[in-house]
């Protein structure tokens, strides 16, 4: 009887440890790379558009902040320095547009699901990330890898915004 005792509270120590190790654990957590989301307010033409404006300033302003960044850790201190930044920068276009609602910027752990950037797959799961709501935040969002740079790409220690329409170009009109 002892042993069954024994191996009953054993086997219920097992469950416990088990059960608090998997909620305290991010399942899936990508640590390898830094993401960015620009999240539109709503899906209208007019938030997705104002969402692609605020990007190319958001890309335009790290750019030169992030040039001389090298580990992730770096990447993500620039980021978060500059929060502020990134923040009146997004509100002032919203503002010169007419735009009711403000942005707001975070770096944060967040689940994200399965995406794809030219060849490579990111799998769902839980990712370190630049957020950036305008507004709700519920509309589409952009997105891409800051680090390691797949949407700011080195060239001669400068980091160049990849547009992924010039890629098109050259590759369907040989520009």
């Amino acid at each position: 009887m002892k042993r069954f005792v024994a191996i009953f509270f054993l086997c219920i120590s097992i469950v416990i440890a088990t059960v608090v190790g998997i909620s305290f654990s991010k399942p899936n957590y990508h640590e390898e790379y830094l993401r960015i989301h620009i999240r539109a307010n709503s899906n209208l033409d007019i938030d997705q558009d104002i969402k692609y404006l605020i990007k190319d300033k958001i890309v335009e302003f790290l750019t030169p902040v992030i040039s001389s960044c090298k580990t992730k850790q770096e990447f993500e201190k620039a980021l978060n320095e500059n929060l502020i930044n990134i923040e009146c920068i997004s509100n002032n276009i919203l503002a010169q547009n007419n735009f009711n609602y403000k942005a707001s910027a975070k770096v944060n752990n967040e689940y994200f699901p399965t995406r794809t950037y030219d060849n490579l797959t990111l799998e769902s799961g839980y990712y370190d990330a630049l957020i950036v709501n305008l507004g709700s935040g519920e509309g589409n969002n952009w997105w891409c890898v800051v680090y390691p740079p797949l949407c700011f790409l080195n060239s001669n220690a400068n980091y160049l915004y990849q547009s992924r329409i010039l890629e098109v170009i050259k590759k369907y009109f040989g520009g």
